[in-house]
């Protein structure tokens, strides 16, 4: 059994990496907490820490992928679909090849687990950027 415990000032876990640009708009961290071949590629569990403003790109999941929010303020949007407030404490479970994204209010940073299931050696499809038009439209509300 491998464990971490390592803490920072504002979150449970470290901050991690910073967010690839092919994948993230904005100031994104990344933290693996659980890898895949911990558990037998089956899943990754890790924290995923947004900048006020920061998101991820459009994307699908092959078999899904569940957020637990720890921290801030932020959204998650289903294409076609109205966004919904997300609020430490809020749990989205995000059926198997859905196109979304999540991330930090333009004012707010936010903080999530996100915990994604593997198949074929792969947990996620990245498609493009959420425009700044559609980030605008989302924090009107």
């Amino acid at each position: 059994m491998e464990t971490t415990n390592n803490q920072n000032s504002t979150s449970i876990f470290p901050l991690g990496n910073a967010g690839p640009a092919e994948w993230f708009s904005g100031e994104v961290h990344v933290q693996t907490l659980v890898s895949p071949d911990q558990m037998e590629g089956l899943y990754t569990v890790g924290q995923v820490t947004f900048s006020a403003g920061g998101r991820t790109h459009w994307h699908t999941h092959p078999i899904g992928q569940v957020l637990l929010v720890t921290e801030g303020k932020g959204w998650y949007q289903e294409r076609g679909k109205p966004a919904q407030i997300l609020t430490k404490g809020t749990t989205v479970a995000i059926p198997k090849d859905v196109e979304h994204w999540h991330g930090a209010a333009a004012d707010s940073k936010l903080v999530h687990i996100a915990i994604s299931n593997f198949t074929g050696g792969s947990s996620v499809t990245w498609m493009t950027p959420v425009t700044d038009e559609e980030y605008a439209a989302v924090n009107k509300k």
